[in-house]
C-alpha cells in the first residue's frame, strides 16, 4: 500500500522547528518582513533599474539558504556526495508541497524558486553530463551559489519549440583553441543579472525541426560579443528574464555540456523532477487559499450570519477542497513510483502522468487564490492578503515548464494511442 514514509513525515517536523528557530526571526529582523506584506512587490523591485530584484532583497534569500545549508537542508535532494541526503522525488514533493501550503515567507518563496529546500538540478546536470574537468571546475562552485548558470533555450521566433533555432554554432579556432562561434539570440534567460555562465542551445547542423544537433555550449557572461538586452516586466515583479544575443561569442571545446549532438538531453534531463516537484508547490498554495478561505468564512459575519452559511460560499470550496485531495493522492503517488524505476523508464511510462498532475495543479492554484479573492471581497483583492501575489505568481506556470496545452498534447497522446506509455 502507498503511504509516506515514517521518516519524511518526521522530517517535515525537523524542518518546521528550524523555520522558527532560524528563519522566522531573520524573516523579521531589519523590516525584512517589508518583502512579504503588502509593501512585498516595491520592497523586492528596484524600478529605477530596469525592473530587477532589489539588492537587499537578493542579500536577504543568500542569507536564508546559507543558515539552511548550514543546517543541513539546502541540499538535501543531492546525493551524499556533495553533501546532500539523497532525497527522493516522494521527499521532494512532500516537502515543497508542505513548505508551500505554510503559505507566504522566507522559507519557502516561489516567485524566485527561493527554499531553504533547493530545487538544484544544475548540480546534478553537472554530475551527469560535465567532463571531469568541468566537475572540477564549477561544481564546488554551483554547490557555494558563486557558479550560477542560466539558462538559454527558448529563442523569440519559437517559444516553445526547441527544434526549430535561430542560434547557431559554427567550428573556430582562436588562438590555437578549437572551439565555436555562436551567433544568435535568446529570451527568458532567468537570473542572467547574477549569471557566471549561461547553457546556451544552438544548431550546429542538420536540419529545422531535427532534435539531434543541438548542443549545449557554456557561454561565459563576460564573453566579448555576449549582451544583454532588455528585461522583460512581466505580472509579477521584479524581473530577472532578460533577452540575450550572441555576436561571434566563442566558446572553446571544453565548454560543451554532453554530447554535442544530444544538447537537448540536457535540457530535459530533469523536465519530469522540476514538474512534478512544481506541481506539489501550486497545490501546496492551493490548499494555503482554500484553508484560508475557509477561516475567514466562519469569522466573517455579514447580515447577522457567519459567511459559510451561504452555499454560494460553500459550493465552491468544495469543489476546490475536492480537487485538492484527489490531486494531492495522485501527485505523490507519482512521485513515489518515478522513485520505483530509472529515469529513462520515467520518461516512457510516467511522463503523461507527471504532465497530468502539473497542468492541472498550475490551473487549481489560480482558481483557489481566484476563489479567495471573492470570497474575502475587497481585503482579499488588496495587497494585504497574499492571493494576488499567489496567482500572479503562479499564473506563469500555465505557460512556463512546458505550457498546459504542451502538457495535454502529451497525455493525450498516450490516451489515443500517438505516444507508447
Amino acid at each position: 500500500m502507498f503511504e509516506i514514509p515514517q521518516d519524511i513525515q518526521d522530517y517535515l517536523t525537523v524542518l518546521d522547528e528550524f523555520i522558527e528557530r532560524e528563519i522566522k526571526p531573520l524573516e523579521q529582523r531589519d523590516d525584512n518582513i517589508r518583502f512579504f506584506d503588502h509593501r512585498r512587490e516595491h520592497a523586492r523591485t528596484d524600478w529605477d533599474n530596469e525592473g530587477l530584484p532589489r539588492e537587499e532583497w537578493e542579500d536577504l534569500m543568500r542569507q536564508a539558504k546559507k543558515l539552511s545549508d548550514k543546517a543541513g537542508h539546502y541540499r538535501y535532494q543531492l546525493p551524499h556526495e556533495f553533501g546532500g541526503q539523497d532525497g527522493t522525488n516522494l521527499g521532494m514533493a512532500v516537502i515543497r508541497h508542505h513548505l508551500a501550503k505554510k503559505g507566504l515567507g522566507l522559507h519557502n518563496d516561489l516567485q524566485n524558486e527561493h527554499s531553504i529546500v533547493g530545487n538544484l538540478v544544475q548540480p546534478l546536470m553537472m554530475r551527469d553530463f560535465g567532463t571531469p574537468a568541468q566537475k572540477e571546475k564549477f561544481m564546488e562552485g554551483m554547490l557555494r551559489d558563486e557558479q550560477r548558470w542560466a539558462f538559454g533555450l527558448t529563442e523569440e521566433a519559437h517559444g516553445s519549440d526547441a527544434t526549430h533555432m535561430n542560434t547557431t554554432a559554427t567550428r573556430h579556432t582562436k588562438d590555437g583553441v578549437e572551439g565555436w562561434l555562436i551567433n544568435g539570440e535568446k529570451m527568458w534567460t532567468t537570473g542572467l543579472h547574477t549569471a557566471t555562465h549561461v547553457m546556451t542551445f544552438a544548431r550546429h547542423s542538420g536540419e529545422d525541426g531535427d532534435a539531434k544537433s543541438l548542443g549545449c555550449f557554456v557561454v561565459d557572461a563576460k564573453a566579448e560579443g555576449f549582451e544583454i538586452g532588455e528585461y522583460l516586466w512581466t505580472f509579477n515583479m521584479p524581473t530577472d528574464h532578460p533577452k540575450c544575443s550572441f555576436s561571434d561569442v566563442f566558446v572553446p571545446d571544453e565548454m560543451v555540456l554532453g554530447d554535442l549532438d544530444w544538447g537537448l538531453a540536457a535540457a530535459q534531463h530533469f523536465v519530469h523532477e522540476n514538474r512534478i516537484r512544481q506541481a506539489a508547490s501550486s497545490l501546496g498554495a492551493a490548499e494555503y487559499c482554500v484553508a484560508e478561505s475557509i477561516q475567514y468564512a466562519k469569522e466573517r459575519k455579514p447580515f447577522g450570519k457567519p459567511l459559510w452559511l451561504n452555499q454560494a460560499i460553500q459550493f465552491p470550496i468544495v469543489e476546490l477542497a475536492t480537487q485538492c485531495e484527489m490531486l494531492r493522492l495522485l501527485i505523490f503517488k507519482t512521485a513515489w513510483e518515478m522513485d520505483q524505476m530509472p529515469k529513462p523508464e520515467v520518461a516512457k511510462k510516467l511522463s503523461h502522468k507527471v504532465s497530468m498532475c502539473n497542468y492541472w495543479a498550475n490551473r487549481l492554484v489560480c482558481d483557489a487564490a481566484d476563489r479567495a479573492m471573492q470570497v474575502h471581497g475587497g481585503i482579499g483583492y488588496s495587497r494585504h492578503k497574499p492571493f494576488e501575489h499567489i496567482y500572479r505568481h503562479h499564473r506563469r506556470y500555465r505557460i512556463t515548464e512546458g505550457s498546459e496545452e504542451i502538457q495535454m498534447r502529451k497525455v493525450a497522446g498516450v490516451l489515443f494511442g500517438k505516444i507508447a506509455n
